[in-house]
């Protein structure tokens, strides 16, 4: 009786019981769209620590998404320690953050980021320089939305050197420091002992500080031969050549040439220099130019936000990777755009510095974005420093350089 009457229970009410739990499954798997519209509008906070004409661009496009999504732009210093504290904290962490390709591999191994794939069909990326990708990926996975890169550039003083007398070869430039360089004055400059600056020329002999399997490459034959040949280019520069006397040099019209970065063109010509902007020389030994390290600038996302605000975050990145964004911010801050189709703007096309990095990105390398990276700077430099201004072996410095390395990747590992 009971059992029948059992059986009568169960046959009436479990028909409604598992409607009743599919419907809370449902509801549990709702979008993602509507569990934010619920909320109202949705507040994306990016990081960043751009200058004003840059983030200015970035603001006004992303005021169009008001009033459903709210972005606040927030200046950041010590922005790379902070993402380290805070960014796997929901309640310190920012959604997004805006800057340089080469802590990718240090937050992804954090497990910070969220991969931008997650967000934007392969078509918009297709769209980026293949070099602005590279510097966003990291073991398979791209991190970062490129939105423009920086090089270093060939700048030269027209009131020296005219345009038809740059150089388009290392022997030529030679040539011309040494007829050039004397009282006081240098016909080239460089922070030939500073390792972002070097490994342009390490580059051009096919060598690299740190390869793409993460194991230091101080030690081969092509970083040894390319030291070496840089040697006798350094001879003709001043010992000093840190950052501030090249500069000065160059500003003050006492070095007729120099390779420096997009951000020394404002102050080149506030000091009224007359600057030209020309393509790297080709090292007649390798057919190769010097080939500088690039920077990509870009977004990424934060895994704390990728599943709670996804939609918004999507929102975001459909924004920013609009043609428009990279052209306003050529227009306003000399940016190279990450968009290859940005350079067909007839301002973006007429900006000689613009054009400079995007002839010289052809060829130039984007800055190592694995954690090794960290410990190689400080190594590297060491090595320049032993090698042009101790004048100490290039092969044994080099092989204490490689021993060190692996040491230092090893203990960090």
């Amino acid at each position: 009786m009971f059992r029948m009457n059992l059986e009568s229970i169960l046959k009436h009410f479990l028909p409604g019981f598992i409607c009743l739990v599919t419907m809370v499954f449902l509801l549990a798997g709702c979008s993602r769209q509507e569990q934010e519209a619920d909320e109202g509008p949705v507040t994306i906070t990016i990081w960043h620590d751009k200058e004003e004409e840059v983030a200015a661009v970035l603001q006004d496009a992303l005021n169009q998404l008001a009033p459903d999504i709210i972005v606040k732009l927030e200046r950041k210093d010590g922005l790379t320690d902070s993402l380290k504290m805070v960014g796997n904290d929901p309640n310190a962490a920012p959604d997004m953050y805006f800057f340089a390709h080469d802590k990718i591999g240090v937050y992804a191994e954090m497990g910070i980021l969220a991969p931008i794939t997650e967000f934007l069909e392969q078509d918009v990326l297709d769209g980026c320089m293949p070099m602005t990708l590279e510097a966003a990926s990291y073991k398979g996975e791209v991190y970062q939305l490129p939105l423009y890169f920086e090089t270093l550039l060939f700048m030269y003083n027209r009131r020296y050197m005219k345009d038809e007398e740059v150089p388009s070869t290392t022997e030529e430039l030679y040539t011309y420091m040494q007829e050039n360089t004397r009282g006081g004055h240098y016909g080239f400059v460089e922070q030939h002992s500073t390792a972002y600056y070097a490994a342009g020329w390490l580059h051009a002999f096919d060598g690299y500080i740190l390869k793409e399997d993460g194991e230091p490459g101080l030690g081969d034959e092509a970083v040894l031969r390319a030291l070496e040949y840089h040697k006798k280019f350094v001879e003709l520069m001043p010992v000093e050549g840190e950052y501030a006397t090249v500069n000065t040099l160059f500003r003050e019209g006492k070095a007729h040439s120099t390779i420096g970065g997009p951000w020394l063109v404002a102050a080149v010509r506030e000091a009224g220099i007359d600057l030209g902007i020309a393509s790297m020389p080709v090292v007649e030994e390798t057919g190769k130019p010097i080939s500088p390290y690039s920077g990509v600038q870009g977004v990424h996302v934060l895994r704390v936000a990728a599943e709670k605000k996804h939609d918004a975050v999507k929102k975001v990145l459909e924004a920013l990777a609009d043609d428009s964004v990279g052209i306003s911010m050529a227009r306003a801050s000399g940016c190279a755009p990450a968009r290859i189709s940005c350079y067909d703007d007839p301002q973006v096309a007429e900006d000689d510095m613009v054009m400079a990095m995007y002839e010289t990105a052809q060829n130039a390398e984007p800055m190592p974005n694995m954690p090794e990276m960290d410990v190689m700077w400080t190594v590297a430099e060491k090595l320049l420093v032993d090698v042009n201004m101790s004048g100490k072996d290039v092969r044994s410095s080099a092989e204490d350089a490689q021993e060190q390395s692996l040491k230092l990747i090893q203990q960090m590992r």
